[in-house]
């Protein structure tokens, strides 16, 4: 069985290319109390008493994203093929951010996206667009095809045929023309009430690090040794800089 030099199986690690705000930062540091958990220390958070909000409510509704991390999908989770190595996938990420500019993403703001709450861009970004189109199909040489049952967990929650076929093709259904950048803090909350109540909530915890411009300077790439365990932060992987 194949071993990082920290001893992680490499069957059984997932891999993902995110995008997460700089270390240290506003918008990292806030997120993460909401979560609960930061994914670049790995340490758990004391997340923020919400007026109106259970704290145990709130714990539950971020548990599912507590263990991904507060993140913007680029490239999705994938296990790593056989042949290649941990190795191989960091050099090929790191080229493929060197090839492309850093840009600044539009200011974010609190949504809903169907039940769930997350951050979203208020305009579009086709940098953005660009970078993570670039992340799914460069990177998609070291991506073990999906078995049978995890396609079926896919398309349980009800695909249409264009996010079928992109699962067939991509290990994903919500990539490439059905991409929506998002970065998520909450877990489906079915009562439309309790979520606009929770939006409400968290809309001034927020409101000092959204409404300016988010700097895109480099790419993550996030690692889950098991599926037991949440991600984190394995190394940052800078784009190019404008002479």
């Amino acid at each position: 069985m194949r071993r990082d030099a920290n001893g992680v199986s490499m069957a059984d690690a997932r891999y993902a290319v995110y995008f997460a705000p700089g270390a240290g930062s506003g918008l990292e540091r806030v997120c993460a109390s909401v979560l609960g958990r930061c994914a670049r220390t790995g340490k758990e958070l004391a997340q923020p008493v919400l007026p109106g909000v259970e704290p145990q409510r709130l714990a539950e509704l971020t548990a599912s994203p507590r263990r991904y991390g507060f993140h913007g999908t680029l490239k999705p989770p994938f296990f790593l093929t056989e042949g290649v190595t941990e190795t191989d996938l960091f050099e090929a990420t790191a080229n493929l951010a060197a090839s492309r500019m850093a840009f600044d993403l539009p200011p974010l703001r609190l949504a809903a996206i169907e039940s769930f709450l997350a951050l979203t861009s208020t305009g579009p970004c086709p940098d953005l667009e660009e970078l993570a189109r670039a992340c799914v199909v460069e990177l998609d040489r070291f991506r073990r095809t999906p078995g049978p049952e995890e396609l079926a967990r896919r398309r349980d929650k009800g695909l249409t045929p264009a996010q079928d076929r992109l699962l067939e093709r991509w290990g994903y259904p919500y990539v490439l023309e059905e991409f929506m950048f998002h970065l998520t803090l909450t877990a489906s909350i079915h009562d439309p009430a309790e979520r606009e109540r929770i939006h409400a909530a968290l809309t001034p915890l927020l409101a000092p690090v959204l409404h300016r411009p988010i700097p895109v300077r480099e790419i993550c790439l996030f690692r889950q040794s098991c599926l037991e365990k949440p991600f984190t932060v394995l190394t940052r992987v800078p784009l190019a800089q404008k002479p």
